[in-house]
């Protein structure tokens, strides 16, 4: 969520983000609707203070008037009798008028909130300004001692490329059939070396992050309430992304969802919690099942196991100060290590800085890290595909945006710093995400012969087994 302050002071700054990022809130009508709130609520605020000044003074005013009464003639008793229940009456009077002004309030917040958040937070300045994803630019990348980038897979390996699929299928890696007849279209069923393989890069990257990057490790939720969605920003825009489950149609106490990422489960765990500075920066990392309805992706990707509706994820999640030189910082950090993992795994990788309009609405910067798939891309006379990039990997930088909706604040000045609270910054990356990081892990170490080579730093978490087929 937006600083509403900011907002205020400087609205054409979130009119120009959200034109770069493409989306279209209505901030006129939010500010209309902000003064209005502002006002009923700052009349609220002087009857409720007169209210508790009059409740106060009501008791010595009425016992002095009952004093009166005794001292007085029958016309003054009157007087005194009408004085005391007009006394009386005034607290309930000015109750009903709050309780009048709560109802104004209420009718406006339904359509306050929901502007309010959907208006993205503004991209970095130094974030380039383009529509789609094909608008993004490249940053750098990498390939192991050997790969020539200029020559094809053919011309690098001396043979031609087969794919996940064709290899999958050739070593019983994978039954897709059978993930279609029980779950539907884009579901698959990791069998024999294929289950090892994909248990085998998740836990070295989990191992990497604990034991190498100083991550705390964590077990979220993946079943959630509509709070943690809407608070880490991936409601009310992605609704359409998430698995429902409606709970009050059957009963129960509120729907739940499916969360897309472990970043949800791990972000939620401090919401409405004030943290000390000095617990500061907290680095999360957790592996979690990942639930994607891939609404809007019909016909893309469809074969294979690049796009699919449940997957296994190892998410890293910092939580730090309000600070944008360390926001910076812990991205390039965050980034680095998932290219040393890359590296170390000997896959050809790419760094591409997205561009505002791919930045969604919760993101001041964000870097996607693709690796090369030898069976994507265009395909030749021959049936040989050129091989691309496939995106793996996301490291987004919030700086406060997710902390507001999560009422996630920190006190600055220590244990027991008494300054005033202020919000705090986040920040989120995949380490791995299987069976997606498959793809380029087969592809790339399949061999003439169709056999494929474990990659050493795996070699450990398949038992020692060096190849399979």
């Amino acid at each position: 969520m937006i600083d509403l302050k900011a907002l205020r002071e400087n609205p054409q700054r979130f009119i120009d983000g959200a034109k770069k990022k493409n989306y279209t809130p209505d901030i006129d009508t939010l500010l209309k609707l902000d003064e209005q709130r502002r006002a009923l609520m700052s009349e609220q605020e002087a009857l409720r203070a007169e209210q508790n000044k009059l409740s106060k003074e009501t008791g010595p005013r009425i016992g002095k008037l009952m004093n009166e009464l005794s001292l007085v003639g029958e016309v003054e008793k009157k007087l005194i009798k009408a004085e005391i229940d007009q006394i009386k009456a005034a607290p309930a009077k000015m109750k009903e008028q709050i309780t009048a002004l709560d109802a104004q309030i209420a009718q406006i917040e339904p359509e306050f909130n929901a502007i309010l958040l959907s208006i993205p937070l503004p991209p970095d300045d130094d974030v380039p300004v383009g529509t789609t994803s094909e608008d993004n630019i490249e940053i750098s990348r990498w390939a192991p001692e050997g790969w020539d980038w200029d020559k094809s897979f053919e011309q690098n390996k001396g043979f031609k490329p087969r794919s996940h699929i064709e290899l999958c299928e050739m070593h019983k890696m994978v039954d897709f059939p059978r993930g279609v007849k029980i779950a539907g279209s884009r579901s698959y069923i990791l069998t024999g070396d294929g289950m090892k393989l994909h248990q085998a890069i998740l836990r070295y990257a989990f191992d990497t992050m604990v034991a190498q990057n100083g991550f705390t490790p964590m077990s979220v939720p993946v079943l959630v309430r509509e709070e943690a969605m809407v608070g880490t920003g991936f409601f009310p825009g992605g609704r359409d992304q998430a698995y429902h489950i409606n709970e009050v149609e059957r009963g129960g106490g509120y729907d739940m969802f499916l969360t897309g990422t472990g970043e949800v489960g791990l972000m939620g765990l401090h919401q409405d919690e004030i943290l000390d500075e000095s617990q500061l920066p907290l680095k999360y990392v957790t592996v979690s099942t990942c639930f994607r309805r891939e609404a809007g992706a019909a016909g893309k990707d469809t074969a294979g196991l690049y796009r699919i509706h449940q997957f296994d994820k190892v998410e890293q999640v910092v939580i730090d100060v309000a600070d944008e030189a360390k926001s910076r910082q812990h991205h390039r950090d965050m980034m680095g290590f998932v290219e040393q993992l890359l590296k170390s795994l000997g896959l050809p990788h790419r760094l591409l800085q997205c561009c505002t309009g791919d930045l969604g609405v919760k993101n001041a910067d964000m870097v996607d890290i693709e690796c090369w798939m030898p069976s994507r891309g265009s395909v030749d006379a021959d049936d040989t595909p050129s091989g691309d990039f496939g995106e793996t990997h996301s490291a987004s930088r919030l700086y406060d945006y997710q902390c507001r909706r999560l009422n996630m604040r920190y006190r600055p000045g220590g244990e027991g710093g008494k300054g005033a609270t202020t919000f705090c910054h986040s920040l989120n990356n995949t380490v791995a995400a299987s069976p997606r990081i498959l793809i380029p892990i087969i592809e790339m170490y399949q061999n003439a012969d169709g056999s494929i080579t474990i990659p050493e730093a795996l070699v450990p978490y398949m038992n020692g087994q060096t190849r399979i087929g």
